[in-house]
């Protein structure tokens, strides 16, 4: 993927980051989870669609509520991962390989589509009347976002500045809290039903940090072996100096739920 507004338009492959994505990035703490089932969303029952599922971390996290998950991605190896993932814990969900700008599913196919942590790589303009025709009514349409705060945690900040270091274009730092960006174009088939700010504190190790860190889009993603194994050795070394072998890093999350106007 290569996008002008993203890295100043560096190209990223996810696939590259499908191991270390799976192992490192399924940190969502329960109450992100609860706070997705205390909106009515992904409960017994309702046919839900996630858009950019990646290794499928969502659905799978999920699936004991009852809903009945389709998962898509862009990479085929990430949906490869979501698949064994889904298959060893004996779910049943859907993952399809497909760009969410060309959905192929008859209209009314579900009634819940999720989009977490990949809302900001669509083509909106494509992708906002193609969700309106999928949900049947009364839809929504639910965005989820999670990041740390650099500002308010050193050792997430330490981390940011050695990634720059290695990827100076990257633009995921200094996040901060914000609402998600909704584009105009979703107004005329959406209205926002609910918008939340909230913090949530995240356990990590040294070694799951690490990790984490590896498999964010500024690194695996988008460097070289020989630069991400430097980046490896030179960050473990960091956090040895740094953090304790247990430590929580403070973050925010953020959830927009949208709802299908009648059609």
């Amino acid at each position: 993927m290569q996008r002008n507004d993203i890295d100043a338009g560096r190209a990223f492959d996810w696939g590259r980051a499908s191991a270390d994505y799976a192992k490192y990035r399924d940190i969502y703490p329960a109450a992100f989870y609860q706070k997705i089932r205390d909106l009515g969303l992904c409960g017994p029952g309702q046919r839900v669609l996630d858009l950019g599922t990646g290794t499928g971390v969502l659905p799978r996290h999920l699936y004991p509520y009852g809903a009945v998950f389709t998962g898509t991605d862009i990479s085929e190896s990430q949906i490869s991962m979501a698949k064994a993932l889904a298959r060893d814990a004996g779910m049943e969900i859907d993952f399809r390989c497909m760009p969410a700008e060309r959905l192929s599913f008859p209209e009314g196919t579900f009634d819940v589509v999720t989009a977490c942590q990949c809302f900001v790589y669509f083509d909106h303009d494509l992708l906002a009347l193609r969700l309106s025709r999928l949900l049947a009514r009364p839809g929504r349409f639910a965005v989820l976002y999670m990041a740390w705060l650099p500002e308010e945690d050193d050792v997430a900040a330490a981390s940011e500045k050695l990634i720059l270091q290695y990827n100076p274009v990257w633009t995921g730092c200094g996040e901060t809290r914000r609402p998600i960006e909704v584009p105009a174009v979703y107004r005329q088939y959406f209205e926002v039903e609910r918008e939340e700010l909230f913090d949530l504190s995240v356990p990590f190790t040294r070694e799951s940090w690490n990790g984490r860190i590896k498999a964010c889009r500024g690194i695996e993603a988008s460097l070289s072996e020989d630069e991400v194994r430097r980046f490896d050795g030179e960050h473990r070394a960091l956090l040895a100096r740094i953090a304790p072998p247990r430590f929580d890093i403070r973050h925010y999350a953020a959830i927009t739920v949208l709802r299908a106007k009648p059609a």
